[in-house]
Order: C-alpha cells, then structure tokens, then sequence
C-alpha cells in the first residue's frame, strides 16, 4: 500500500459467480495462475492492459472488478 491507498478486487466473488478456478481465469487470459493469487492477495497491482482483460472476461465494468480505496477508507 502506498501512502494515499491501495487498489482493491473483487476476483473471487466474480470467478465463483462465474464457476471459474483461478487456473481458468489464467488460461483464459494468458497469465500464470499466481498472477492471479497474488492479485486476489492485494500483492499485485495489474497493468492496463490486464485489468480490462479481466473485465472483459466477466463482462463487467473495470471498476466492478478493481477499486482504489484510500488510506482513510480502508
């Protein structure tokens, strides 16, 4: 987390609404599946590009996915 906040997922709710291991949503996106672990860890901010790779996969809005919280809000 850095000084102002840190950005925040929901990969688990959406990989369970959609049936998905996170070796699924690896493959489908060509990632390793601890790029996703360590993303639903918080561990790993994902690129761009990534991120609306992964909305596009749950067919959601990027910030259904990916939220930025700030230091008072968490």
């Amino acid at each position: 987390m850095n000084e102002h906040g840190e950005i925040r997922n929901q990969l688990p709710v959406l990989r369970a609404k959609k049936g998905y291991s996170q070796k699924d949503v690896a493959e489908k996106i060509s990632v390793s599946r601890q790029t996703i672990a360590s993303l639903e860890k918080n561990k790993y901010n994902p690129s761009l590009k990534l991120a609306y790779e992964l909305a596009l996969l749950f067919e959601v809005e990027l910030d259904e996915v990916f939220q930025y919280k700030l230091k008072e809000d968490l």
